[in-house]
């Protein structure tokens, strides 16, 4: 594999080519831009035409159209820089490179094709930024390009993606790769496909954010007091020589000993934390841990007007719309005290790494991220190429200041930014926390200095903030990657000054991250100054470090040490924790690939049955499938041989699933599996058409296509609710001594095939009952007149009786008869459907009348009584006969069959408790009240 240096001295030369050409673009007229676009175009619309042939000539071309719409002319740093992402690699170009001008040539090459180009920013406000600029230059060449946001309606979104160029943010992309994937009509999806992607700011997408899954929820499963009772539990459990739970602060893991396992089995009074009815709790209570011992406020999330906000770990932005998946939101709301929202089922999930890499290409622009090169390759397939700077680097990176106690650390590093602000020094305070740079906002405070604040609860000026940070005697303090993407340009005489001055507060967890806060100093040859704070309290420290080492450094005091070793240690120490963060997200990987294979799989035959035009096929796969599970569910092994038993199997399907009287039991004799699978395959079929005869073809295919996606979505969504669940407790695996990783895989494996399985089933089985009439709605219904010898000759042919006209029993009664009569004899059928259609209707006109329509007694207690007085409105208060009356008819509008009964029965009853107050009413009135008595005193209210 050729280095770095070759590589660039190898593209260099083409760069050269490039620039070689720009006498003949500056000759060009402004109208020759789109028509050369369009000689691109039809050049590559031939067969096995590749955009490597034309880079050189087209890279020219957009080099000019910049130096004429934006007034920049590329150097030949930043052409080479261009090369590599077209190539499909990283390019990591320094703080104030130029890397959104080095990205709009591969941009411009890739859209000739007409297949799409996506560029990818950590946020909406640069992706509105860069298209505005670099849009500019795009329409003068004659390429289309849309911007795609969160906010923007399906409509709007489709458009963008339509276009050549889309500018989009790394999460809304992937949400609606995914919404795209829950679509009911093919027509609906916004996406036309993943061709290629550039992404700015690559290792904080590909790699920073790839420990969070995008996941798109819905429904709700748990209640919120049992988030509350694992949290209370948790609260009792203690660390250290309490020994109740064991956290590991290297992973950031934390596990319950045998005695907190005890505990939790005594709190909730179960015997078993493992079994399988107890899954759910052991599950809240690991969130329940997480919450409390590893997740800090301020940290991981920060909590806002009653709502948990996550943090990014590595820029410190808000990470809007997002949240923790498996309940582990839900964890944090409990100890925050906050409403506790309902858990949600997971509708669709993805991975960043396994988006990016359904990508036909795939490459990225960074300026840090040599160091994770391994997990770019191992992961991505993609090489980080490191590209020179256009000036060399003058910038003095100072050696780290090592102080016992943060105090000490805090109180020198204002110490020393009041000496640089003397001076008229613009400052950049780095911090790897909120809570860390709220910590230094109070020193800073109190020494009376001004400054700006950006971290997760202040982002909103972010770029704004960053853009001016490099004004004279500016202070800025920041989380470490806030303002990424937006330069630091040195106001009037500062670097006559030294340039900007950077301090960080605590080293970062990676290396990179370090570079990229010392890298906001010095760009394009100007001066500058970084040093990195430490104390013995800071998390790295507390870590990598033995308690010994940190106590023996609290005897500096407010002094600190400059020592290469100790600076060698932790650097070492950030490696390892590279290492670590690096296993983790190649964990997650690992764990989601079993799954992403599946997902591909499901949303590849999903797109099939959308766009399919005979969607028998599907139905007919789907039969097959069902008709070859049961005959394995009805086959026996005897004495080495199998042995279907041909009864019990045609009694499961007979009348069901196939036409009564199909098949005999000799008929599948001498027959393999396949073989009967396929006969009973093509009876189905023969019983689906029988269902669907007569039917506009347009009209069936809607009906199953919907049956089908319905099935499809539903146990995919339960798919994977359970392996979720299943791979958040698959680590007890270990303690059998088997390979937690091999057995998620073959047990997802498993399920995977079980729900392919119920899906068929699940069709076959609603297929098999569907019932579609063709229904003339220009005709007019015929009107017939039915008599009461009509209804006598009913009630003799049936044997229905007039105490049968109830809704429920007729409805039973009917069923009865149905079945007695031979599946083939439609005739037969039809009548008894006819009759049932007449006493049905008799039954709902007798109700509309407010006529009983049964005489059987009806048993009521007086809660019955009470209801139907509540239904009619008629609480505390007496009422008439003719008030009931008069509140059926209104009651009784719009009501169905059943409804009216239920209001004809409470009409029967609450007529007759009017009746008797009635009586009640004229025998007391018959009675001359008595001296200050009130008339109607002694009547009784009902309800």
């Amino acid at each position: 594999m050729a280095s770095d240096k070759q590589l660039v001295r190898k593209y260099g030369r083409i760069a050269d080519q490039i620039i070689a050409l720009e006498s003949k673009m500056r000759a060009l007229k402004d109208e020759d831009f789109p028509k050369k676009t369009k000689e691109f175009k039809e050049y590559l619309s031939q067969s096995n035409r590749d955009v490597d042939t034309l880079l050189i000539e087209a890279y020219a071309l957009a080099r000019e159209a910049a130096r004429r719409i934006l007034g920049l002319n590329a150097f030949k740093v930043q052409l080479i820089g261009a090369i590599v992402l077209n190539s499909g690699d990283i390019a990591q170009m320094r703080t104030g490179e130029g890397k959104t001008l080095t990205g709009l040539f591969p941009t411009y090459l890739n859209a000739l094709t007409g297949k799409g180009v996506h560029i990818v920013t950590v946020n909406e406000y640069l992706s509105q930024r860069d298209s505005e600029i670099n849009g500019q230059v795009f329409d003068f060449l004659g390429v289309s390009y849309g911007l795609n946001s969160a906010n923007a309606s399906k409509s709007e979104k489709r458009e963008a993606y339509a276009q050549d160029i889309t500018y989009t943010t790394n999460s809304e992309i992937g949400f609606d790769y995914l919404r795209d994937n829950m679509v009911s009509n093919f027509d609906q999806k916004v996406q036309r496909g993943l061709n290629f992607a550039i992404i700015d700011e690559a290792d904080s997408i590909l790699i920073d954010e790839s420990r969070t899954p995008l996941i798109i929820s819905g429904g709700s499963t748990i209640v919120a007091n049992m988030y509350q009772a694992a949290y209370q539990f948790a609260k009792t459990l203690k660390t250290g020589s309490e020994n109740d739970v064991e956290v590991d602060l290297e992973t950031k893991q934390v596990y319950l000993t045998e005695k907190g396992m005890q505990k939790a089995k005594d709190y909730f009074s179960v015997n078993d934390l493992f079994s399988i009815e107890n899954t759910e709790l052991f599950h809240l209570i690991l969130n329940a841990l997480k919450a409390e011992f590893t997740f800090k406020e301020g940290v991981e999330y920060t909590v806002q007007n009653g709502e948990i906000l996550l943090i990014d770990q590595f820029t410190g932005r808000i990470m809007h719309g997002r949240s923790y998946s498996d309940g582990l939101q839900q964890a944090l709301q409990a100890k925050e005290n906050v409403e506790i929202e309902e858990e949600t089922a997971t509708l669709a999930t993805i991975t960043y790494q396994n988006f990016y890499r359904l990508y036909a290409k795939l490459s990225g622009m960074t300026g840090t991220a040599k160091t994770e090169e391994e997990e770019f390759i191992k992961i991505y397939n993609t090489r980080v190429i490191v590209i020179p700077t256009n000036k060399p680097i003058v910038r003095k990176d100072a050696e780290d200041y090592t102080f016992g106690t943060k105090h000490a650390s805090l109180k020198h590093l204002v110490q020393e930014v009041k000496e640089f602000h003397a001076k008229g020094n613009p400052i950049l305070i780095g911090t790897t926390s909120v809570e860390s740079s709220e910590q230094i906002s109070r020193y800073l405070t109190k020494a009376g200095l001004k400054y700006e604040m950006i971290n997760a609860k202040n982002h909103g000026r972010e770029a704004d903030i960053i853009a001016r940070a490099g004004q004279k005697g500016a202070i800025t303090l920041a989380t470490n990657m806030a303002g990424r993407g937006t330069d630091i340009k040195l106001g009037e005489g500062v670097a006559e000054l030294g340039g900007l001055v950077v301090f960080g507060v605590e080293h970062n967890e990676a290396r990179r991250i370090d570079d990229q806060l010392r890298g906001r100093s010095g760009r394009q040859g100007d001066p500058g100054f970084s040093r990195f704070y430490i104390s013995m309290e800071d998390e790295l420290m507390i870590r990598f470090t033995s308690p010994k080492i940190r106590k023996n450094f609290l005897r500096l005091g407010d002094d600190y040490i400059k020592s290469r070793i100790f600076n060698r240690a932790v650097n070492n120490a950030q490696k390892k924790l590279e290492g670590m963060n690096f296993d983790q997200r190649k964990n997650v990987l690992d764990y989601d690939n079993i799954v992403a294979q599946q997902r591909e799989t499901m949303y590849s035959q999903r797109d099939d049955i959308l766009t399919t035009p005979d969607i028998e096929l599907v139905i007919r796969r789907m039969f097959y499938t069902t008709a070859y599970e049961l005959v394995l569910k009805y086959s026996r092994i005897v004495q080495g041989e199998r042995t279907l038993e041909v009864n019990n199997l045609l009694s499961s399907i007979d009348g069901k699933l196939i036409p009564k009287g199909e098949f005999k039991a000799q008929d599948f004799e001498g027959l393999e599996n396949n073989q009967i699978a396929e006969l009973i395959t093509k009876a189905m079929m023969k019983f689906y058409h029988g269902k669907t005869e007569g039917i506009g073809s347009e009209v069936v295919q809607k009906m199953a296509r919907g049956i089908i996606l319905e099935a499809f979505d539903r146990h995919w969504t339960t798919h994977l609710n359970v392996v979720s669940k299943l791979k958040s407790g698959i680590y007890l695996q270990q303690y059998a001594q088997n390979n937690p990783l091999s057995e998620y895989v073959e047990q997802a494996t498993r399920l995977y095939n079980k729900m392919k399985v119920e899906i068929a089933e699940d069709v076959s089985d609603k297929l098999s009952k569907v019932i579609l009439r063709d229904v003339e709605t220009t005709n007019q219904p015929q009107q017939i007149e039915i008599t009461d010898k009509d209804i006598d000759a009913i009630f003799a042919e049936t044997g229905i009786t007039r105490e049968d006209l109830n809704p429920e029993i007729l409805r039973e009664k009917f069923a009865q008869l149905k079945a007695k009569v031979d599946a083939q004899d439609e005739t037969k059928l039809k009548r008894l459907k006819v009759q049932e259609d007449i006493l049905q209707g008799l039954v709902i006109e007798l109700a509309k009348r407010g006529m009983p329509v049964v005489n059987n007694e009806i048993n009521l207690n007086q809660s019955d009584v009470n209801q139907m007085i509540k239904t009619f409105g008629f609480e505390n208060q007496e009422f008439t006969r003719e008030q009931v009356e008069a509140k059926f008819k209104e009651l009784a509008e719009g009501k169905t069959v059943n409804e009216l009964f239920s209001l004809n029965v409470a009409l029967q009853v609450l007529g007759s408790i009017a009746d008797e107050m009635k009586k009640i009413n004229d025998n007391n009135n018959q009675d001359d009240p008595k001296p200050g008595e009130k008339v109607g005193e002694k009547r009784s209210k009902i309800g």
